[in-house]
């Protein structure tokens, strides 16, 4: 069944075998031996993809249940002797994830030392279930997914600039105001010249002058630092600095549109026992005020 379930959520044998450390020869035919006992074909094999019989489908649906039950159920009879084993794999965005997840990581990875974690940082929008992750964060507006999202913690976002450049060139007024300022902005070219803000409510689509261009807020925020603009940034990254004078927040009656940091995990009946201790402890350190908005407090 674990064979059948990686070549269907993977679509390759080979790459079913690499994940769970086996030839692709030996997923195959385990594949076979499972066919002959159901007497049913599962999958059409070609040489150039696996597609799956609507049997095998039917087949794909119980299985994944069936194996994720298996695996609660030897938890909670071992829970009092051994704690969770295996590999979990965990995808996150390059800067959240350098900033929280990884020590979230490590904390946890000390909680559960039987447990291996495989962490994957990158910005680039995935398929959680093709690449093989159990718990995928994304920092979203979600509004449609196919997969089971849990809302982690608010991302929220600010405007922000450095005292120095705000002494040299005063601050905005209004949201009209920005085009005279020097913005540094997110994304892969300077040609995105607007914002999306919020005033009381109501969204505004506020045009800018971007001086610079970043796919990386880590870089953003040495620019800001650096006093050479305004930027729109996670509090999770610029959190800190408020709250040591090295950023102010400008035009706070205006705020950027808010995202929110989700946990996202592929829709089985169950959910794995790593992924949901995972899940759980997240939600535990992170929360609906996270310890990177304490700035507001102050």
């Amino acid at each position: 069944m674990q064979a059948f379930t990686k070549v269907v959520a993977l679509g390759s044998y080979a790459e079913a075998g690499r994940q769970l450390g086996l030839t692709r020869s030996a997923v195959s035919k385990g594949v076979i031996e499972l066919e002959q006992i159901l007497g049913a074909r599962l999958l059409d094999r070609t040489t150039r993809k696996v597609s799956v019989t609507e049997a095998g489908m039917a087949y794909y649906e119980r299985c994944l249940a069936i194996l994720a039950d298996i695996e609660e159920t030897e938890l909670q009879v071992s829970r009092l002797h051994d704690e969770p084993k295996g590999t979990l794999k965990v995808n996150a965005p390059m800067s959240f994830g350098t900033l929280h997840v990884g020590r979230a990581v490590a904390d946890f990875m000390a909680t559960y030392p039987d447990l291996k974690v495989e962490l994957a940082l990158n910005d680039r929008f995935i398929d959680p279930v093709e690449e093989g992750f159990d718990v995928t964060i994304r920092i979203a507006d979600l509004k449609d997914s196919s997969l089971i999202a849990r809302k982690l913690a608010p991302s929220r976002r600010v405007l922000v600039a450095s005292p120095d450049y705000v002494r040299a060139n005063g601050y905005p007024e209004s949201p009209d105001d920005l085009v005279n300022h020097q913005c540094l902005n997110y994304g892969h070219t300077t040609l995105m010249q607007r914002w999306n803000l919020t005033d009381g409510g109501k969204a505004l689509n506020v045009p800018i002058n971007s001086r610079l261009c970043a796919n990386n807020g880590d870089v953003l925020r040495e620019a800001v630092l650096a006093g050479q603009g305004i930027t729109k940034l996670p509090t999770f990254l610029v959190g800190p600095d408020i709250a040591a004078g090295r950023l102010e927040i400008v035009l706070e009656d205006f705020p950027p549109t808010q995202l929110s940091i989700y946990a996202l995990y592929a829709p089985n009946r169950y959910l794995a026992a790593k992924s949901r201790l995972f899940i759980d402890f997240l939600v535990g350190r992170f929360g609906p005020e996270p310890p990177w908005d304490s700035f507001q407090a102050s």
